[in-house]
Order: C-alpha cells, then structure tokens, then sequence
C-alpha cells in the first residue's frame, strides 16, 4: 500500500470514491498500486464497511480499479475500452466487425446533384426543414401516444447518448446498460465517468427483474435496444415492453433512452417501454447501419424538456449536423431505389444469419438467429479458447466476453459477422467453429450451447 492510500478521506461511498479517482488523477495512486484493505480504510477513515465496499464497487463499475478477492483491490492499468469495427494490423479474416455490408449501402453521390444549392449560414435553425418533416412521419408513429414531436438532430446515436448524458447526469451517476452490451454505449458510459448498471437480457430483452434491481441501486438513467439488440439480437416482445412499462410506471422521472440503432432494416416490430406518463425519455434512431457509417446523423425524439435542453447544446453553425449532410439524407431516403436496397438489405442480413445459425444448428451446434448484423453463437467452452483456436484457423472473432458488465465467470459465446461471406466460406467457417469448440472443451460433446 502507497503513501498516498493514506490521503482516503470521506464519509460516504461517493466522497470516498472521489478522493480515490483524485487521488489516481494527480498520479499518487499509479496503475497496479493496491489501494487499502476493506476493514482498515474503514477505521482510518472512520465509516462503516460496507460504505468503502460500496465505494470500491462504484469505482471498480468505473473501471478505476480493479478486485482480485484475496489479493486486494488495485488501481487498473490504462486500457482502451473495445470498439466496434475492423481489428487493426492483423491478417486474419475479421469476423467480428460488426459493419454492414458495403455492397448493401446506398452511393451517396448520385443523390447529391439533387441537392439544393441554397447556403447556409450562422443563427439558421439547427434542423433542415426537409429533414423535420420527414423525420417526424418516421417517428412520430411510435411515440407514446398523445405526445407531441420534439426533434434534435445529432451526429449519429453515440453523440446523442453523450448529450443526452451530459445534460442529464453528473460524474459517478448511475446508468442501467443491458448486459451483454453495445459496445458504443458501454465506452461512452466509462469515457463519461458515469457507473454502468448491469440488467440482464434474456430472449424477449432487458428483464424486468433486472431492471427492477437497477432502479433499487439508483440508476439515473437507462439505455434500452428495443430490437436488434448488440450482441445477442434479441428484440422486445410486446409482452415484455408492457412489463418493462410497468415497472417505470413508478419511476416516471429516469431517464428512458431507446437506441433504435437498426430501425429500417430490422425484420422485427418495434415495442416500446416509454409509459404514457413517462416524464423523461427520449427515442433515437440513427441512419448509420442503412445508410453508412460515413452518414452521421441520428434523429432523436423526446420530451420537451429534455429536447430543449439538447437543442441548447446545438449551436447554430458550430456544434450542429451540417445541412448539407441533412439534405444528402432526406434525397437518399426519399428515393424509391434506395428505399428497395434498404429493404432488400434487411432481408439479406436476415436470411444469412439463418442460414449460418442452420448451418450451425446442422453440425451439432443449436444457434438461434436474431435480428441485426451478427450472431450470438452459444458455446460450450469459454469463448476466449474457442477464438484462439479460431484464430489458429485463419479466423478472428470477438469473444463475448467484450460485451459484458458483470464478468464472473468466462463468457460462452461468440459475436460473429458472417452477413458478407461467400456460402463456401461460411460453410467452411462453421465447420471450424465447431472443431474450434471441440478443440477447447475436448471432453464436452458439441450438441448444445448454454
């Protein structure tokens, strides 16, 4: 234990994890220091303890620090949280990205030489009056009913969720994320010095349990993928929204955030947990995943106070979403050519899926297909092995591992994208995902996954 342990001061769980996260910030506490017993920082400090437990628990939510049960609890080393998107500098066969297809994304460029040729300038509303029109048929029919639409447009959904967050929470509030989770929203959530709250996902979604326990422990706000959910693929039932509603009905002013990261190509319907009464919320639907990552822009719905304060963190020709880029959008989703590969999209990434997940299924291997851009392959070994077989075979996959909040235990699945691979090479990839499996749990038959 450093000389610095010793500054700890405190009377609850958040002033002492405040002294710790100062502490680590000036660099007297350094990566791998070992921060004091549970039992005597509670003396020095002269609290209960359980209010250091609960301290060490916020930090370590934060990945601050890090708990080795025995062997103490220690400052982390700095690490960059994963990210989505292609593996720099390896020669494998990356099939873990998670990206759409390329093939399957619209050509901007032939839809701009309809664009208007108007400028625009300093103090001109943040929102193209093309873009509100249409983005209000698109999501005004799925708002809860009776409310008005309240529009801001955001450079793509991970911006919203920042400022959504920012005007919202302060450092070390709590945020419920699903577990298994988006990565986007987990980095975003640590980056911000907010304290992820793990809800369960099971087939039909976020768990109303989970949720439950989430608004016990003081979450401020809750981030919820009502379909297509990132990495499992699962989608809301109607049944679970009704019971997720019910339990926000008693929690109108959290913060209700719905991700609706793949809108127009998901192939199932879109239920909604945002109670008529709800007080806080907000809708978010990004063109990202139909029309390209390279097309920033999300529109995000929600209540008037909440898009007021989003609108004030928008200025006029600074922070806003150029116009230009608005008007490339609405010429895009305007066109019935477009519209047809958008669909024709929805459908490949559907019918691929299946395919691998029968595929799978016809070797031993029973997987489910959901909706999205990937799989979630259950296992019967501990993900990181089976990938490291995998990669022995020419194949780089993402452990799900990546995706959890709470790591207790080894992660069974892996993420796979197998969307844009030619059928002989999917067939060939399921084959080694199989013997990569049975390669990492040789006394286990592969004839079902957890």
């Amino acid at each position: 234990m450093t000389d610095a342990a010793d500054s700890i001061t405190g009377e609850t769980a958040a002033e002492i994890a405040d002294s710790i996260r100062a502490l680590i910030d000036q660099g007297r506490l350094a990566p791998g220091a070992a921060l004091p017993p549970v039992r005597a920082l509670a003396e020095t400090v002269g609290v209960n303890r359980n209010t250091v437990v609960a301290a060490y628990r916020q930090l370590a939510a934060a990945g601050a620090v890090e708990t080795a049960g025995r062997a103490g609890t220690r400052v982390t080393e700095p690490s960059e949280p994963a990210q989505e998107g292609f593996a720099a500098d390896t020669v494998l066969r990356d099939i873990g990205t998670g990206n759409p297809d390329p093939a399957r994304i619209p050509d901007p460029l032939r839809a701009l030489s309809t664009l208007p040729a108007r400028p625009v300038l300093y103090g001109e509303p943040t929102i193209d009056p093309a873009l509100e029109e249409w983005a209000t048929r698109w999501i005004s029919a799925d708002l809860p009913r009776g409310r008005e639409v309240h529009l801001t447009i955001t450079g793509g959904a991970v911006d919203a969720l920042e400022r959504l967050f920012a005007d919202a929470l302060t450092r070390d509030d709590a945020v419920g994320l699903e577990d298994p989770c988006f990565l986007s929203a987990l980095r975003t959530v640590r980056i911000g010095g907010y304290r992820p709250v793990a809800i369960p996902v099971d087939e039909a979604g976020m768990t109303p349990d989970g949720l439950q326990a989430a608004l016990d422990a003081g979450v401020r706000a809750i981030v919820c993928t009502p379909r297509a959910h990132n990495p499992t693929g699962v989608s809301l039932t109607a049944e679970r929204a009704a019971e997720l509603r019910a339990v926000l009905a008693r929690h109108p002013y959290v913060l209700v955030i719905q991700d609706d990261h793949f809108s127009m190509l998901s192939r199932e319907p879109y239920h909604s947990i945002i109670g008529p009464d709800h007080r806080r919320w907000a809708l978010i639907r990004s063109v990202s995943k139909f029309l390209g990552p390279d097309m920033c822009l999300a529109v995000t719905a929600s209540d008037e106070e909440t898009a007021s304060r989003l609108g004030r963190r928008l200025s006029p020709g600074s922070t806003w979403v150029s116009h230009l880029l608005q008007r490339l959008v609405v010429a895009q989703v305007s066109d019935p050519e477009v519209l047809a590969m958008v669909e024709a999209a929805g459908v490949h990434y559907r019918e691929r899926n299946e395919a691998f997940a029968a595929e799978l299924t016809r070797l031993g291997m029973p997987t489910r297909p959901g909706d999205g851009l990937s799989l979630w392959v259950g296992l019967p070994a501990p993900a990181r092995a089976v990938a490291e077989q995998l990669m022995r075979r020419g194949w780089l996959a993402r452990p799900g591992d990546e995706f959890v909040l709470v790591d207790d235990a080894p992660l069974r699945y892996l993420r796979l994208t197998v969307h844009d691979l030619p059928e002989d090479d999917a067939a060939r990839l399921a084959a080694d995902v199989v013997a990569a499996a049975r390669a990492a749990a040789p006394s286990s038959k592969v004839t079902s996954a957890p």
